[in-house]
């Protein structure tokens, strides 16, 4: 199996990624720009084209991005949701315009605000860069390239242009369209207003269909191809067809966009190129995911490069985790006999205390997270899933590799896992628009395959299991679940949410569900506690006069008990973060973020109108 690499280091005057890449993809020019001199002598061979291309990688393609930067990172990049729990008021939804929403940057860096949309700014930079090298392969390579290469480099700039579109409609809803490059001048056009999100994803729908049917299957380790192109499209069409379904209300323009998630990751799992075939700190803490049959595509990382991460590290336990796994997510993980917690009959599956949670849980919950609590994480349970199993059991002198900056796991950048789960998501989506059935068989091909992920050695030694594999006539009628969502469609929500935790998933899945409510604690109040615990006896540290009238828990009857000095044998109960509030409450309007003011009064200046987003006016 070819499996695809990500590196990145600084030359010249920006981003370029690792000498690491080999093949044609090995080394990485400045950007030619619109009005430098160059721009006229750069297009005129295959490999120009290439390695302007490769600009595109670290943007799109980020991992555990790179240094201290966490934006769109495993983990760091993706802790506003309703799985993790912080001290003190819950991190807010913004409740006014705000002065601007705009960026001058190409980096991956994003503002604090990022968070709670899990998207880019209002930047239209790489589309321009998109359309320019649409523009050049068109105006400058035909002769010069075969209609081969013409039709794969034309795929790969209308594949990143569809692929950030995605993710600025995610963000804004409604975005102007720029079909093509354009001269600053021409004002009508740099000053467009925004065109219907309907618009905008039917030309992407359109550019991943040319993507799919016209990128190389293989065009070297480290780029973009077939299968890593069908990975994303897989992402999105699924994003895209159940915010048709659950927002919009349209279930025909639904089924266009789940249909093609279906035939998206079908390409995938029908390659014969990928596999579950290694447990999960293999996965995420890997130095080098070459050959792991799961990954269509990961980002490499090599300290003698100064290519690292920090997120490794915050999954060691000297790190602090400000927002930490709350009692949400635990009970959301099912039991070894594949029941919720609730219908399970593993005994002592309604207790919540650590040890009783890893042994009758999944075994990704063992996988997830440390088998102590934690003073380090906010609510004590400690996410470990983004590092080897070493790391986290390290004291100082701390090696490089877990400590700081210096980080050097490779990261999955999409993986199967996701893809299975896209699939049969997609498909189950489809069977309540009239569409084919979901079987047994597709369970199998998808759900059932992921449940029978290999454990590893200290898994395995701490009594481990496979759970029991998902029987769709049997499916557990989980008393939690939404009136409105189907058994089966609760089911792959949990699956999803267990199998892909803190990975870029879960806030872009509460928003396509409509269900951004998940985040309100007047609504599910599990998200303010974390687990069951026993002070007295596990965290001690905790009991002392300094924490007197701050340390407490939830009995299971409600009250709350907080440690007042002499109690400390009273201090059992679900523990409550320091100073625990819901977030303030919000509106629906927060599905989409408003454009900033300045970006409105700059049409104005210019004699055009921004129209803003809806809600927000």
């Amino acid at each position: 199996m070819k499996t695809n690499i990500i590196t990145r280091r600084v030359a010249s005057c920006f981003i370029l990624l690792s000498t690491l890449f080999i093949s044609s993809c090995e080394d990485f020019l400045d950007r030619p720009q619109l009005n430098n001199p160059d721009d006229q002598s750069f297009w005129t061979q295959e490999n120009n084209i290439r390695l302007f291309a490769n600009e595109f990688y670290p943007q799109f393609f980020v991992g555990y991005n790179s240094s201290w930067t966490l934006d769109y990172s495993h983990f760091k990049g993706y802790m506003f949701s309703d799985d993790v729990v912080s001290k003190n008021v819950q991190s807010l939804f913004e409740t006014s315009v705000p002065p601007s929403r705009g960026s001058s940057s190409n980096t991956t860096s994003a503002p604090a605000w990022m968070a709670q949309y899990a998207g880019p700014t209002w930047y239209f930079g790489w589309i321009r860069k998109a359309n320019m090298m649409l523009n050049r392969l068109d105006t400058r390579m035909k002769g010069t390239l075969s209609t081969e290469s013409m039709n794969h480099w034309t795929a790969v700039a209308r594949f990143f242009k569809a692929l950030d579109y995605c993710r600025l409609v995610s963000v804004f809803g409604d975005v102007p369209y720029f079909e093509a490059e354009f001269s600053t001048g021409d004002k009508d056009i740099m000053y467009k207003d925004r065109t219907p999100r309907n618009e905008v994803m039917d030309k992407v729908y359109d550019d991943f269909k040319y993507a799919i049917q016209n990128l190389r299957e293989n065009d070297g380790n480290q780029c973009l191809n077939k299968n890593i192109a069908a990975g994303f499209i897989s992402r999105w069409m699924l994003f895209e067809g159940t915010w048709q379904k659950y927002q919009n209300n349209d279930n025909t323009r639904a089924k266009k966009f789940l249909d093609f998630a279906v035939e998206a990751s079908e390409i995938i799992m029908n390659s014969g190129k990928y596999e579950i075939a290694t447990d999960m700190h293999t996965l995420f803490g890997s130095d080098n995911l070459a050959g792991n049959k799961e990954c269509i595509l990961y980002r490499h990382y090599d300290a003698t490069q100064s290519v690292t991460h920090c997120i490794a590290s915050y999954n060691c336990s000297y790190e602090a985790q400000d927002q930490s796994a709350n009692l949400d997510v635990v009970k959301a993980f099912i039991c070894k006999d594949g029941k919720d917690w609730q219908n399970s009959t593993v005994e002592n599956a309604d207790k919540f205390d650590l040890a009783n949670l890893i042994k009758t849980r999944d075994p990704r919950f063992e996988a997830s997270f440390l088998d102590k609590l934690n003073v380090s994480a906010a609510a004590l349970l400690f996410t470990s899933k983004f590092v080897d199993r070493t790391g986290p059991k390290l004291t100082a002198p701390i090696p490089a590799k877990y400590y700081s900056n210096t980080n050097t796991n490779d990261a999955p950048v999409i993986r199967l896992g996701e893809i299975l789960l896209n699939w049969i998501e997609a498909k189950a989506e489809l069977s309540t628009l009239g569409e084919t059935a979901v079987t047994q068989a597709d369970i199998d091909k998808s759900i059932n395959i992921l449940r029978k992920r290999p454990l590893d050695e200290e898994a395995i030694n701490k009594g481990e299991v496979k759970s029991a594999l998902m029987s769709l006539a049997a499916l557990p009628n989980d008393p939690s679940r939404d009136a409105d969502v189907p058994q089966l469609i609760w089911e792959i929500r949990r699956e999803r949410r267990m199998e892909l935790f803190m990975e870029p998933s879960r806030l872009l899945d509460l928003k396509r569900w409509k269900k951004i409510n998940y985040m309100k604690g007047s609504v599910k109040p599990d998200i303010l506690k974390g687990i069951w615990v026993d002070l007295s006896k596990e965290m001690p540290s905790l009991l002392t006069t300094a924490k007197k009238g701050i340390t407490q828990v939830m009995k299971a009857d409600g009250s709350i008990v907080k440690f007042n000095g002499s109690n400390a044998a009273d201090m059992v109960g679900f523990y409550l973060p320091e100073g625990v509030k819901d977030r303030d409450d919000f509106t629906d309007r927060v599905y989409l973020s408003p454009v900033g003011k300045s970006q409105i009064d700059l049409y104005t200046s210019q004699g055009y109108k921004l129209t803003q987003t809806k809600g927000w006016e």
